[in-house]
């Protein structure tokens, strides 16, 4: 278990199968298109987390810590590998939060945050804060970091909605906790977003998949007589 000396930074983060992930941009890109943006991300993740300058950073896999993907990001960033276990997200990151008291945590699908942005929650958590957060632009969060865990601060939470951030301060004022919040950020999860992702060059330029072609009618083979 990691000192107060030691910072921790936890990334979760699924393996890139497609038709597993980024489901909803798999009608503008493909299945395996919308599996190479995942990779991206997650390179572009494991690159501001390392810049960021903590101790350790764990990149907490699902479904499993094992296959090459996560080997080669263990060796390509110097990170250490993690499974995230089962259960919905909120029993994930609570166990996750649970094995590192203090550690801030991060998706995968955020391109806009920054080293800076790591450092300053490790800083409001070393001032004092029990929790501290980065809301999302659709009502969700893209870090949070706590300096302990409870199940009441995720248990009930509807998970992908709009009202992420809203019913976590809900919890947060019941359990009496002092927080703070961050820059709101923005993640790449819907088709639109990817027009916001092009435009803001944090992806390589030229390594955004393209929307796959699509035969025309007229020259798809009839079936039947």
């Amino acid at each position: 278990m990691p000192t107060a000396d030691r910072s921790v930074l936890i990334v979760f983060a699924r393996a890139p199968e497609p038709g597993r992930v980024k489901t909803r941009l798999a009608p503008v890109l493909g299945d395996k298109g919308a599996a190479r943006l995942h990779t991206l991300l997650v390179e572009r993740t494991l690159r501001t987390a390392t810049l960021a300058g903590f101790d350790e950073v764990h990149l907490c896999c699902a479904p499993q810590a094992g296959g090459k993907f996560f080997s080669a990001m263990k060796k390509r960033f110097g990170v250490r590998l993690s499974s995230q276990g089962r259960g919905g997200l909120g029993e994930r990151m609570q166990r996750a939060l649970r094995r590192h008291p203090g550690a801030v945590l991060i998706g995968s699908d955020c391109p806009s945050l920054r080293p800076a942005d790591l450092r300053a929650a490790a800083r409001a958590l070393r001032s004092g804060q029990d929790a501290v957060f980065c809301p999302a632009e659709d009502g969700g969060y893209a870090l949070i970091g706590a300096r302990r865990s409870v199940s009441t601060l995720f248990d009930g939470v509807k998970w992908g909605s709009a009202k992420v951030m809203a019913q976590t301060r809900a919890r947060l004022r019941r359990l009496g906790w002092r927080w703070r919040e961050l820059r709101t950020v923005w993640d790449v999860d819907r088709p639109e977003d990817l027009v916001r992702l092009r435009k803001s060059r944090l992806l390589a330029a030229g390594s955004l998949p393209a929307k796959p072609r699509r035969t025309s009618s007229a020259g798809r083979r009839r079936a039947g007589p």
